[in-house]
């Protein structure tokens, strides 16, 4: 942009300084084609990815037009009805700084009527052309009727109405605003912008933001970025169970999630369209952290047991160059338990690490799964009593998706498993005195599983359509953390 613009002042400067007899009829294309480099030289340059500002504008694209790259507008999405998919735009004025003494203070508003007046006091990039018109592609933050986000096509002009251009849109896809542009990086999410259902009684939220500070459970030392859900709960007891059968679950998940995005160029809004983009990619990772423990006799079924406890949601914005695009992140905690109901445990344990869920399209390829998880774990204290087997998970489901389409699905589960047996022998022979042997051996295992799906909706980058899910597979570790014999 600084090349361009010195050029640009370098052009007006020799059309309005008059003829100079010394720099003959080619000062002018050269400074044509000094912009013309210019702006090839920012054409390839990655867009920028990046946690989107508090007031995000709108980015507009008109595809198959010359200049019709995406670049941020002027313009607001007022309202939007999802069944009629029928929006109404308007513009943002800017308005100018008034005398001290005015009543208005400065800042922006939004201009009823229609979006075709050029506002006073914008960037002429940041100028609309002329009024909306069929074809223009649309990319907002949030908006109202339109939680998600809103990614769509202009396909009919309806008419003016108070509050703006009232107009029918279709859904589309991102390589219709991205083109040829690439993109790449890695967005924390803000911890405090979760909102939070909790599904059991005794659940708290705690998060750290810079500046910020929202602790939960007394004494919580959350790290910069977390988001922490503590929880402590009575294991369900099944119909049938033993009466003595008592068991409780508590600790917290501890979670700093980011956001992977990224786009290769070679849209469907390029010179050299092509079948969806030469790369993509969308994925949820980030440092995980869970204490927790598991106490008394769980007398369930073999068929693992699961019970969420907190429901967290997100719709952090990325601006990625001058879309904004909308990510939706769900986040559903559980515990999960296992067992036949004969052993006697008391585990507390601490794990730390990371893991990584996603999924990445290549053109010959197609979309293939990402799953990584690098997890550590120390037990804190360990008891098992009787024979028998248990299996205890806490662990945490995220979906991560764009503009209301989920496009990835990944189960993170670490897990406590534990093990013991007992064989007993006695042998009384006539006239010889009774003898009993008895042996047992335990053992407790620490692990963790990731799994999950790539979900149709991940068309919305402008890949081929698959016509099916397609399993992230199945990332399983497994490691000895105590053990004895007897």
């Amino acid at each position: 942009m600084p090349a361009f613009t010195a050029s640009a002042l370098l052009l007006a400067t020799g059309c309005s300084s008059g003829p100079d007899p010394s720099s003959g009829s080619g000062a002018a294309p050269a400074g044509r084609a000094e912009v013309s480099a210019a702006a090839a030289q920012d054409a390839d340059r990655p867009l920028a990815v990046a946690a989107a500002p508090a007031a995000t504008p709108t980015a507009l694209a008109r595809p198959g037009e010359t200049g019709g790259r995406a670049h941020r507008s002027t313009l607001k999405v007022s309202s939007y009805d999802r069944h009629t998919r029928r929006a109404v735009i308007s513009h943002v004025v800017k308005t100018k700084p008034r005398p001290s003494g005015s009543s208005t203070a400065p800042g922006s508003s939004t201009a009823p009527g229609s979006p075709t007046a050029t506002p006073s006091g914008t960037p002429s990039r940041s100028a609309e052309p002329g009024r909306i018109a069929v074809g223009d592609v649309i990319a907002s933050a949030p908006a109202p009727g339109a939680p998600d986000g809103l990614l769509a096509k202009v396909t009919k002009v309806i008419g003016e109405r108070g509050d703006g251009t009232e107009v029918q849109t279709a859904p589309t896809t991102l390589d219709t605003l991205l083109g040829d542009d690439k993109a790449k990086g890695t967005v924390p999410v803000d911890p405090s912008s979760f909102d939070v259902e909790r599904l059991l009684p005794d659940v708290k939220v705690s998060w750290t933001r810079t500046g910020n500070i929202h602790a939960g459970p007394e004494g919580a030392k959350v790290p910069l970025g977390s988001l922490r859900v503590d929880l402590r709960a009575d294991v369900p007891t099944p119909v049938g169970a033993p009466v003595s059968a008592d068991a409780t679950v508590a600790g917290y998940v501890q979670v700093a999630p980011e956001v992977d995005f990224s786009y290769g160029g070679g849209g469907s809004g390029s010179a050299n369209a092509q079948a969806g983009p030469a790369s993509a990619s969308l994925g949820v990772s980030g440092d995980w952290t869970s204490q927790w423990s598991l106490k008394g006799r769980a007398a369930v079924s073999a068929k693992p047991v699961r019970v969420p406890f907190a429901k967290l949601h997100a719709d952090p914005v990325l601006q990625v160059g001058p879309i904004p695009v909308v990510v939706n992140l769900d986040l559903t905690c559980y515990y999960q338990i296992s067992g036949d109901g004969s052993v006697t445990v008391a585990v507390e344990q601490d794990l730390k690490g990371d893991f990584k869920a996603g999924g990445t399209f290549a053109p010959g390829r197609g979309w293939t799964p990402v799953n990584e998880s690098t997890m550590t774990s120390t037990p804190v204290r360990t008891s098992l009593t009787a024979a028998g087997n248990v299996k205890a998970a806490l662990g945490a489901q995220a979906t991560v998706g764009l503009y209301g389409a989920v496009g990835v699905t990944a189960d993170l589960a670490p897990y406590l498993r534990g093990e013991a047996s007992l064989a007993a022998s006695a042998a009384a022979a006539p006239g010889a005195r009774p003898t009993a042997a008895a042996v047992g051996s335990w053992a407790l295992y620490g692990g963790v599983d990731l799994t999950g799906a790539l979900q149709l909706q991940l068309s919305v980058f402008g890949t081929p359509v698959f016509q099916r899910t397609i399993p992230l597979g199945a990332l399983h570790r497994e490691w000895r953390l105590a053990g004895g014999s007897v």
